[in-house]
């Protein structure tokens, strides 16, 4: 993955936010939506030319008043606040020191958590994309379209390496996007990061250079399910405090539309299973 991530980052919310969030006039000649250099700098406080080094990556520390300067203009959230910071100071840092065996166990008061959330979909995924676990509701979304397919199912396996998930995501590129954030939100994976390379190629690895190690933690994901037809589900993902790099994620009908589709599917898979299936 890219070693420059703090510049990533900054290229990545400058281009997300607009003259008008910031109450500067839209101007003529916008090549991009986004704020140019120039606009963030005066924001901020500080000399383009600076921000260009960091962009750049030729400077990797800078100090707490300049993070505070910069995420005024860039319009951060406080975890974005937070990830900044957590960027200038692994900075420089060895991947290889930093990798950690990534949890791969689901602890029993986790599950019982799972279990209640009944009939949702919700699961629980590791860092670098294991699906340890999940409820009867998830497995009715992703059993079908092959991502529960195998004894250890793979998020980002089936993104990148799985024909089947292009016609399943719409939105596939954003999906990819997503998945290469929280991938790289945490201690680095060299070698998870070389498999998905030798799997996917450019489409991983452009990626794992433009996209910023945060992903987002709420929003809305398009499923094109076999037996349901066009879902819109909405989805949260809460990180397990103690269980490091463990996410619980959380998928709910984002219309009336989805809610009776999977009321359908539900329906149909007890029909099938019969008396005490």
């Amino acid at each position: 993955m890219g070693d420059n991530e703090l510049g990533t980052f900054l290229r990545t919310r400058r281009g997300e936010v607009t003259p008008a969030e910031v109450g500067l006039p839209p101007g003529t000649r916008r090549r991009t939506p986004g704020l140019r250099r120039a606009e963030v700098a005066m924001l901020a406080g500080v000399s383009v030319e600076y921000l260009i080094r960091l962009e750049q990556g030729r400077d990797r520390h800078p100090s707490a008043q300049v993070l505070a300067a910069l995420a005024g203009p860039l319009r951060l959230t406080a975890a974005e606040r937070a990830h900044l910071h957590r960027l200038t100071k692994n900075s420089g840092t060895s991947c290889v020191g930093l990798a950690q065996e990534p949890v791969r166990t689901v602890r029993p008061g986790l599950q019982a958590v799972l279990d209640n959330l009944e009939p949702a979909a919700a699961m629980v995924v590791n860092q670098v994309g294991d699906v340890l676990a999940w409820t009867t509701g998830f497995r009715r979304l992703a059993g079908p379209i092959g991502l529960l397919d195998g004894e250890a199912p793979n998020l980002n396996r089936y993104v990148f390496a799985d024909p089947r998930s292009r016609a399943a995501y719409p939105d596939w590129a954003h999906v990819a996007d997503q998945q290469v954030a929280a991938l790289k939100d945490g201690p680095p994976r060299p070698d998870f990061a070389d498999e998905l390379t030798a799997l996917a190629g450019t489409e991983f690895t452009e990626r794992a250079e433009r996209v910023p190690g945060l992903p987002r933690a709420h929003g809305v994901l398009r499923l094109e399910h076999p037996g349901a037809g066009s879902l819109r589900m909405t989805y949260e993902i809460l990180a397990v405090p103690g269980d490091t790099g463990l996410r619980l994620v959380i998928q709910l009908p984002a219309d009336e539309a989805t809610a009776g589709a999977l009321r359908a599917i539900a329906r149909l898979r007890l029909v099938a299973s019969g008396p005490g299936g």
